[in-house]
């Protein structure tokens, strides 16, 4: 299982306690559809796996870049925690009104994550931003689709757009030579103030008549 012997008071510790928060989410989010769509333990596994870690794996196939739960048994433990939460309290943990703003954390996170990993293998910042919006959104575009239920990504409120900002905003203070951290801090701030307006004010893209 992968490390997590990092100094309890810096920034990557945090950020790292954030993403396994992020991930759990995730997972909790795609075995709650798998619980409603009445599937079995392995459905519910799976649905609980695409969310959390869709994106990233699909970021790194696209990158041709190893697949960075391969070597992270922690990602794969929250993802197993948030199945078994999933099964056991679907409906308590359903209308459990924080998960959302933890849901919002963990976009804010993945969007940076995925912004970061581009430019650190040599990508322009347009590769980044996409990169950051495939991180934190396909997961949940995978979940809907297995699930043979319509995307909500696509229809409801401000999602993918938070996440495609955040990895932006992480690109562009990446390019004015500000430090990780403070590019960081920059995007995932972005893109969680993006979503938690959509999650408080009902923000939502103009749609098609």
């Amino acid at each position: 299982m992968g490390s997590m012997t990092l100094d309890p008071l810096s920034l990557d510790f945090v950020l790292t306690l954030l993403d396994r928060v992020g991930v759990l989410v995730f997972a909790i989010s795609g075995g709650i559809v798998a619980v409603r769509a009445k599937m079995d333990w392995l459905g519910i596994l799976v649905l609980s796996f695409l969310p959390a870690l869709g994106g990233g794996t699909l970021r790194d196939l696209i990158l041709d870049a190893p697949v960075f739960w391969l070597t992270d048994g922690w990602s794969l433990l929250m993802v197993l925690i948030g199945a078994i939460l999933s099964y056991l309290f679907a409906n308590s943990v359903e209308d459990f009104k924080p998960l959302r703003w933890a849901d919002a954390v963990g976009l804010s996170l993945f969007a940076v994550a995925g912004a970061a990993k581009a430019i650190d293998l040599g990508h322009g910042i347009t590769i980044a931003v996409i990169m950051g919006g495939v991180t934190a959104s396909a997961g949940g575009l995978l979940r809907d689709i297995v699930a043979n239920r319509e995307p909500l990504l696509l229809k409801q409120d401000i999602y993918a757009t938070a996440a495609l900002l955040g990895g932006l905003g992480y690109g562009l203070a990446q390019q004015s030579g500000l430090s990780f951290e403070i590019s960081t801090l920059i995007g995932s701030s972005l893109a969680f103030a993006i979503r938690a307006c959509a999650i408080h004010f009902g923000w939502s893209l103009p749609r098609a008549k």
